[in-house]
Order: structure tokens, then sequence, then C-alpha cells
């Protein structure tokens, strides 16, 4: 179970990348990795920067995922793993000219991020991501 979550986090990150990287929102797969307010967040959020002509080019690293607590005898199996979420080499550009937007100098690059993962029918799902503030 432990295994299952983390390789459906890690594959729900790597289709953020699409996501964001896609001015027209069509390449990722990100419904196959995550559902519930994960899945809408992250395409209410995509869409707003597209919206804005900027996508996201590069990648996110993640590191030192774990999961903290795991219930797989609930009705419905879930875990919830933490890890530090690197997005420096993410960066924001104008989808149009790939020029660097400029970003707060203050923002956190690198900071511990725990999601929820739950078992659905068809498979594992991101339900919730949420970033604690914290520099990892």
């Amino acid at each position: 179970m432990k295994k299952q979550a983390i390789s459906t986090y890690q594959a729900y990150w790597q289709e953020m990348e699409k996501l964001y990287a896609d001015p027209t929102g069509q390449s990722s797969r990100l419904d196959q990795f995550a559902a519930s307010a994960a899945l809408k967040n992250a395409e209410a959020d995509a869409k707003r920067a597209h919206d804005r002509g900027r996508v996201y080019i590069g990648n996110v690293v993640l590191t030192n995922q774990s999961v903290t607590k795991a219930d797989a005898t609930g009705r419905v199996p879930n875990a919830t793993v933490s890890s530090c979420l690197d997005i420096s080499n993410w960066r924001t550009v104008d989808a149009d000219t790939k020029e660097p937007v400029s970003l707060p100098s203050n923002r956190l690059t690198k900071y511990l991020i725990s999601s929820t993962v739950e078992k659905y029918p068809e498979g594992w799902r991101v339900t919730s991501d949420e970033p604690q503030g914290k520099p990892c």
C-alpha cells in the first residue's frame, strides 16, 4: 500500500508538470492520478496561469517521500504522503516568448508538503495537497 501511494504521488507530480507546461491543458492525464480537491485545484490554478499567458517549464523534484499515516482497513483505503517539494527548477515563463516571469524573491522554492492519497476503484489518486509553509 505504501509503495502504491508513493508511486501515485510521483506520477501525480509528473502530470502536474505537463498540465502547467501546456497552455491548452490538454496534454496532461492528471485525472488518472488525482481526484477531488487536488484535481479541481490544480486544473483551476493551471487555467489561471494559462489565462494570464504563463506556463511552467522545467521540473519538480521530490525528496524525502514517506508515508506518515496509512489506513488499509477503512471504507476508502488511504495514506498520507509527506515530502520535500523543490520547485526551484520549475520556472514560470511567458507562454509566447518563454521569457521568465518575475516572482517574489522571498517565496519558498523548497518546502514540506503533505498529501492524501486514496484508493479508488480505478486506482490510487491524490485527493489533497497541503503545503506546510516550512522550508526543507
